[in-house]
């Protein structure tokens, strides 16, 4: 029996970090109305439970795993646990992310390490980690949150430039990888959106982009027909904030 219209994703389990608020709260969300089963992971438990509640409270099948997905050993336990309560995952989005911003020549091996092993790393552990049973399905979208930063730099922005660049052309590797076991590789990349996670000072926020706007990307991908694939989105709001 097919999905209903309203909700085509019935059946399938959608994997995403960084889920706790923002963005990834926000591409959950989505994901699970249109029918999803989603796991949602981040590192501080208290609003990973927040969204979990959230997502209940709308009747969506959710889970809240807590792990530093730069870890391998967390990532692994992440998926495992994801396939024993919900089932083998369909749709893994990397979302979680971390900045320093600041002149290069001050920043320390400490602030490299951290904005690489979570903005680049932990998304190759994770593809890593759920390619192989995709592959066996031949079938699975992985999606890639980068930014405009994979394409733009900007002062300030090196050790965040160099994670999403490499992002970007570490997905578009792995789309030509995966593509004949039908997996569909894709990465957005937003420009300023409103959330926590980085100061737009100077930024008028009411032009800015919104979490909803980077989910509505996720959606347009997981629901393209089958023959294709959008490796790619470049998302900017209508007017520069």
């Amino acid at each position: 029996m097919s999905a209903p219209l309203s909700k085509p994703l019935v059946g399938q389990v959608a994997l995403v970090t960084g889920a706790s608020r923002g963005i990834g709260r926000a591409i959950a969300r989505r994901l699970g109305r249109l029918g999803a089963a989603v796991s949602l992971c981040a590192r501080q438990r208290t609003p990973l439970e927040e969204a979990r509640k959230e997502m209940e409270a709308e009747g969506i099948a959710s889970l809240a795993v807590v792990a530093d997905v730069s870890r391998s050993q967390d990532v692994d336990r992440l998926v495992q646990t994801t396939r024993h309560e919900l089932g083998e995952i369909d749709i893994l989005v990397n979302n979680a992310g971390v900045g320093w911003f600041g002149p290069v020549q001050h920043a320390t091996e400490e602030d490299w390490d951290r904005v690489l092993e979570t903005n680049l790393k932990a998304p190759f552990l994770l593809l890593r980690a759920v390619a192989p049973a995709m592959m066996e399905r031949r079938s699975g979208h992985i999606i890639q949150i980068a930014s405009l930063a994979a394409k733009n730099s900007f002062a300030g922005g090196a050790l965040y430039c160099a994670s999403k660049w490499g992002l970007l052309g570490m997905t578009q590797s792995a789309a030509e990888d995966l593509r004949s076991f039908g997996i569909r590789a894709s990465v957005v990349c937003p420009g300023s959106v409103l959330t926590e996670f980085s100061p737009h000072a100077g930024k008028n926020p009411d032009k800015m982009l919104r979490p909803d706007d980077v989910a509505h990307a996720v959606e347009m991908i997981v629901l393209q027909p089958p023959r294709s694939f959008i490796s790619e989105v470049l998302l900017r709001p209508t007017e520069k904030p």
